[in-house]
């Protein structure tokens, strides 16, 4: 809440993508990742996390 630059807030809603990607919670992490984009779109870390968990989660066994 405190950041207003758009592309350092960026940063920090990756950063807690990355967490939440750490912890296994691959919902909330894709969220923010996506909301991590819409402020900058050039994040290509979040561009390639989110094909990660996409694929680990399509692989993942019901």
């Amino acid at each position: 809440r405190l950041e207003i630059d758009p592309y350092d807030r960026s940063y920090i809603l990756y950063n807690i993508g990355l967490i939440h990607t750490s912890n296994g919670e691959h919902t909330k992490a894709l969220e923010y990742y996506f909301r991590a984009l819409e402020r900058n779109p050039f994040l290509p870390q979040a561009f390639n996390n989110m094909a990660v968990i996409c694929h680990y989660v399509r692989l993942s066994p019901l």
